[in-house]
């Protein structure tokens, strides 16, 4: 990809996330954050807020951690890649996955997981050792399931015979089990197994995901095994296991798999320039087909408003449970009402966003 080309889809996507940021309501989680979570999510949310009013102020910090989040993913693919335009290339394909844009302009920890998970690579392929206790520790305050990360590590580390780093996250992971921190495991055999897929899906789109699956195995079994690689791998597998016995919640894995973009445009790089031009026509086709998908998953994104406004049954949209508090509060200030007991319970704190209260409580 051309720097000029590159320069124009990051123009389209600063104007998309803004966009989304300013016009897509509260969602249930995000207002739930809002009003209950004392974390650094939460705070993130009440500066903004008071610092910029609407949507987007709830937003604004996570919009500046999205670009931050964008440039490090650059410089990690300027690493990886001898050549600018598989750089710009790669950062393209990031920066455009539904999973990014969604995690830019909803609240979310995701996008503060990521910034520090690249920062560490990064920081790590260039040998400034001596920040990255600093990072690991970020990550174990702000992040419960930063326990995979430092599984990854720990599992980096042995292989490579690493003992600092051994020594450095074994003492994290002695901590998450000390305090019981960590992710949450129970239940037995259920049915969220395949379910994960379809949530990898919605994050990568469909066929992104689909080669990723393919590249994860192929490092595996033959490509050179980078700390990158065993981060995403590790929080790919473990999601997996994980789900054949319980509900998997995607926040907790995506921010560690989605940074493997970088490793499978080289594993994608190394299977065409092997080739003869002549051999290369199919792997292109099946390229410019994946970038269409890509294409067609960040369109539903950006204008699933319109979408939302125009689909003929409204309740079966993904954005019904953002939008249908939000038009219920229209309409009730429109009637001068600003309590109502018709609410569901999850939407009570969308509500309350809007100044709209239980009657209950008024009276």
């Amino acid at each position: 990809m051309k720097k000029q080309h590159f320069l124009l889809a990051l123009f389209f996507y600063a104007i998309a996330v803004f966009y989304l940021a300013a016009t897509t309501p509260i969602s249930p989680h995000e207002a739930k954050i809002l009003y209950t979570s004392q974390d650094v999510v939460g705070i993130l949310m009440r500066w903004g807020e008071s610092l910029v009013p609407g949507f987007i102020g709830l937003r604004v910090f996570y919009l500046f951690l999205g670009f931050l989040t964008v440039g490090l993913f650059y410089e990690l693919s300027r690493r990886y890649f001898s050549k600018r335009e598989d750089a710009y290339l790669s950062t393209f394909i990031f920066m455009f996955l539904p999973g990014i844009l969604t995690a830019t302009t909803l609240v979310n920890v995701a996008i503060i997981v990521l910034p520090l998970v690249l920062l560490f690579v990064l920081l790590y392929e260039k040998s400034y050792f001596i920040v990255l206790p600093f990072i690991m520790l970020a990550l174990f305050f702000i992040h419960e399931a930063s326990i995979i990360f430092f599984v990854a590590v720990l599992l980096y580390a042995v292989i490579h015979k690493d003992k600092k780093f051994i020594i450095i996250s074994s003492a994290f992971l002695f901590a998450f089990i000390y305090l019981a921190k960590g992710i949450e495991i129970g239940g037995r055999p259920s049915g969220h197994f395949v379910e994960i897929f379809g949530l990898y899906a919605t994050v990568f789109s469909p066929l992104i995901f689909l080669y990723f699956f393919y590249a994860m195995y192929r490092i595996l079994l033959r490509e050179k095994k980078t700390l990158l690689w065993y981060i995403s791998f590790t929080a790919f597998a473990f999601s997996l296991l994980l789900s054949i016995r319980q509900r998997v919640y995607i926040t907790d894995f995506a921010p560690y798999v989605m940074i493997a973009i970088v490793l499978m445009l080289d594993v994608f790089n190394h299977s065409v320039r092997v080739r003869l031009p002549e051999f290369q026509k199919r792997y292109k086709l099946g390229f410019y087909v994946v970038m269409v998908f890509l294409a067609l998953s960040a369109f539903v994104i950006v204008f699933h408003k319109m979408l939302f406004y125009a689909a003929s049954d409204p309740s079966r949209h993904f954005a019904n449970r953002i939008y249908t508090p939000y038009l219920l509060a229209e309409q009730l200030k429109a009637k001068g009402v600003s309590c109502s007991d018709d609410a569901q319970w999850r939407e009570r704190y969308q509500l309350r966003y809007y100044g709209i209260h239980p009657c209950i409580e008024e009276k």
